[in-house]
């Protein structure tokens, strides 16, 4: 029996995929783990599993009976401390929790969000073993015990990936997207109109009219940069004032040593092209002001929306993006004003 289900597995499950998230569980259950009788002894365990291998990826032992009932679960580190002649049956620990063969990919996604274990037995209606999952199935990160928080963020993945599907149709996936999309459309009015209230600044000097679309792009990059270096920090936990501050104090001696290079850059081909050097000192000086405000940014309102319990993966790149642009334009316009008159 087992190996029909070995035939089925199709490799890492994405719980995004809404079509596999209802098959059932059995259909991905590997079949390559070792079974203990549980009348074997330490010795004998070890020597059957010399004998027979591991399998391709080995959380927990299982210990069943001579009928294939599950009866037990084998932590590693028990199986190597206990003295050679010790019976699995005394050692094994009987607080199983199993997934019914019946149960589907997302009530299997479910129980691992609940448990936070790394693998659960797959067992039939009688308690027999058929198979194991393990949270590598369920998301395309490779699971690797040594790190604890790369597997918290397995978990996590599972779970955005169930919020998102479960339970919602397309109109309830863009009523819980689309509010944050309203930032990027308000911004982008604001920059219109800010645009038309500096029209005599730009049409005093053309050139700055050239270099917008740039001074924004690379706002626009480094508050990206800066973002996922948040939301990688935020990963390790929840943070405090200290670590917002140490973050924000490395962050912006990064970006400001990126300004200088990106406004010397900008502006000395603004300079060349066009052989104004105030309009050159202009476009330079927004872009180093605009990279650094744009690092600040993107480190801080990952960290606010994740301080407030909102969701920082949907809500912090539209309103980061958002929030540099506008400063983008007025350090821009307003140093342009200042320093052309």
């Amino acid at each position: 029996m087992g190996s029909q289900f070995s035939e089925d597995i199709h490799g890492t499950i994405n719980p995004n995929d809404a079509g596999h998230l209802q098959e059932p569980v059995r259909r991905f259950a590997r079949t390559d783990f070792p079974r203990l009788d549980e009348s074997l002894t330490v010795e004998g365990a070890l020597r059957l599993i010399r004998l027979k291998g591991l399998g391709e990826r080995i959380i927990y032992f299982y210990v069943v009976d001579a009928e294939n009932h599950l009866r037990g679960i084998l932590p590693t580190r028990k199986l190597l401390t206990s003295m050679p002649s010790v019976r699995l049956g005394d050692i094994m620990s009987t607080d199983i929790v199993s997934v019914p063969a019946s149960a589907s990919v997302l009530e299997a996604c479910e129980m691992f969000l609940e448990h936070k274990f790394l693998a659960f037995p797959v067992v039939d209606e009688d308690g027999r073993m058929l198979g194991v999952v393990d949270a590598g199935l369920f998301t395309k990160e490779t699971l690797n015990i040594a790190e604890r928080h790369h597997v918290d963020d397995v978990f996590q993945m599972i779970g955005f990936g169930i919020q998102q599907i479960k339970g919602k149709s397309a109109f309830g996936i863009f009523r819980y997207r689309f509010p944050w999309l309203i930032a990027t459309m308000a911004s982008g009015t604001i920059c219109a109109l800010l645009t038309g209230f500096y029209e005599a600044t730009l049409a005093e000097a053309i050139v700055l009219a050239f270099f917008i679309t740039l001074v924004l792009a690379l706002g626009e990059s480094v508050s990206i940069q800066s973002m996922t270096v948040a939301l990688q920090n935020l990963h390790f936990g929840k943070p405090n004032l200290k670590d917002y501050f140490r973050w924000l104090r490395r962050e912006a001696s990064a970006t400001l040593l990126l300004g200088l290079a990106c406004g010397a850059a900008v502006g000395s081909i603004a300079w060349v092209w066009r052989g104004e050097p105030l309009a050159a000192l202009v476009i330079g000086l927004s872009v180093l002001l605009s990279v650094l405000a744009a690092g600040i940014i993107g480190m801080s309102i990952p960290t606010l929306l994740h301080a407030i319990h909102e969701d920082s993966k949907i809500a912090a790149g539209p309103i980061t993006l958002a929030t540099t642009d506008i400063l983008t334009l007025v350090f821009y316009f307003n140093i342009a004003t200042v320093l052309l008159g």
